[in-house]
This record gives structure tokens, sequence and C-alpha cells, in this order.
């Protein structure tokens, strides 16, 4: 009788523990689609301001978002066959999944932290020079229009200030047709707007377009290292789950 009582409890234990690995599976599904979600929209949707930052970490990281992203997806479909079938060869091989999607979003983790630090730093020495050396410069339209989208949107004009334009290589040539400031840098864009500095004219935002920027790229920085510690955190509990449960398994085919 006692035997029968402990089969049964064993049987209901690993109907528990299936259950719980289950609903785990299912948000770490959507967790999956939410970390892919952010790396397309920041590759996408954002790629005009990553043109225009000489470091390629940021857009490391989003790369690595939506690699570890699929691979959860992928993984979330193995778990519920696992689950279901409750073959300890797909537990550990979902097991080993979770570990290795854990350890890529160390690595991307890692990558937006050392970029966070670094931030600053590499926006103060670059995005000066990419106004002033690239702007409107054959072959560099992309870098143009990178610039032009990011006064616009930022309301601002400049690196540090618009007094930045006036060593602009655009700015000093010809081709500027008397313009101090790029026509992006006005309030209301008109054709060659831009040859009148004036506050009423063009935007003046205390320490220019690279303070905007860096508050940008500082918040998005948070959004993925928050989406990819949440997903984290559904690993460690789905990879406790799965060991429990494949202990039980291998305890009830006994």
């Amino acid at each position: 009788m006692s035997h029968f009582n402990k089969t049964e409890q064993d049987d209901w234990m690993t109907v528990y523990l299936k259950y719980l690995l289950f609903v785990f599976n299912f948000f770490f599904w959507v967790g999956g689609a939410a970390v892919m979600a952010v790396g397309i929209w920041t590759l996408v949707e954002k790629s005009d301001y990553l043109n225009i930052l000489a470091s390629s970490t940021f857009a490391v990281s989003a790369c690595i978002l939506i690699f570890a992203g699929g691979l959860v997806m992928i993984t979330g479909f193995l778990g519920f066959c696992a689950i279901i079938r409750e073959q300890r060869s797909c537990l550990s091989a979902y097991f080993s999944m979770l570990l290795l999607i854990f350890l890529i979003e160390l690595v991307a983790g890692v990558l937006a932290y050392v970029y966070y630090q670094r931030l600053s730093q590499v926006l103060k020495q670059h995005l000066t020079r990419t106004l002033t050396e690239n702007y409107a410069l054959p072959g560099k339209t992309h870098i143009t229009h990178s610039v032009d989208r990011l006064q616009q949107e930022f309301k601002c004009c400049g690196s540090n200030s618009s007094d930045d334009w006036q060593h602009s290589i655009y700015i000093l040539s010809v081709e500027s047709s008397g313009r101090v400031v790029p026509d992006s840098c006005c309030k209301t864009v008109t054709f060659k707007c831009g040859k009148r500095d004036h506050p009423s004219n063009i935007y003046k935002v205390e320490g220019g377009c690279i303070t905007k920027l860096e508050q940008f790229l500082a918040d998005h920085l948070l959004i993925m290292g928050a989406v990819g510690i949440g997903v984290a955190c559904l690993q460690s509990c789905g990879m406790i789950f799965t060991c429990c449960l494949h202990r039980r398994i291998k305890m009830n085919s006994y």
C-alpha cells in the first residue's frame, strides 16, 4: 500500500513539474520573441544612428540579441517536444540549449555594459569629426542622411553646438551656397534655410547633439539590458525545472 502511494506521489510530482516547465517554456518563448524584436528594432528603426558611431559594439550587441531571440524561439519548440515526450535525451538537449543561450546573452550584456561605460568618450571623439569631415561629401550619402535625421529628430544642431559647423568641409565649400549650417538644423526646413543661424531659425540646444544622442543610446542600452536580464532570469528557473523533471523521469524509469 505504501509502495502504491509512493508511486502515485511520484507520478503527481512528475505531472506537476511538467506543468511548471510547460508554463515556463511559454513565457520563455514569448521572452525570446521580445529579445529578437528589440534587436531587430534597433537595427532597422535606429540604423541611421548606428551609421554615425565609430564603434560597432552597439550594432553587434543588437545582432547577438536577434540571434539569441531566434535561438530561444527554436529552443521553445524543442522544450514543448521534450515535455510532451518525457524523453531524457530531449530534456538534456533542451537544458544544453538553455545554457548556450544564457552564455550568449551574457556576452551581449557584457558588450552593452562596456559600450555604456565608453559611450560619452566615443561620441565626443567621433561625432564632431563625422559632422565636419564626412557630411555631404561624395560617397557619404548614408552619413549625411543620418546626421540630417539626427538633427531633425532630436531638434539639435552640431555636435556640441551649431558653431561646430564653422569647421565643416561642406560649409566651407562652394556646394554649401553660403549656408552657415545645414538645412536640417532649421526649425522649419526649407531650401537654403541654413544661411541664417539665428536662434529663431535654428535649434540652439545646450550640449548639442552629443547630449541628445548619448541619452538616447543610454536609454536604449538599458532597454536591451532589461529584456536580456529578464529572459536570463527565466532561463535560470527553466534550467532548474528541467533538471528536476529529468531526475524525476530517471527515477520513475527504474
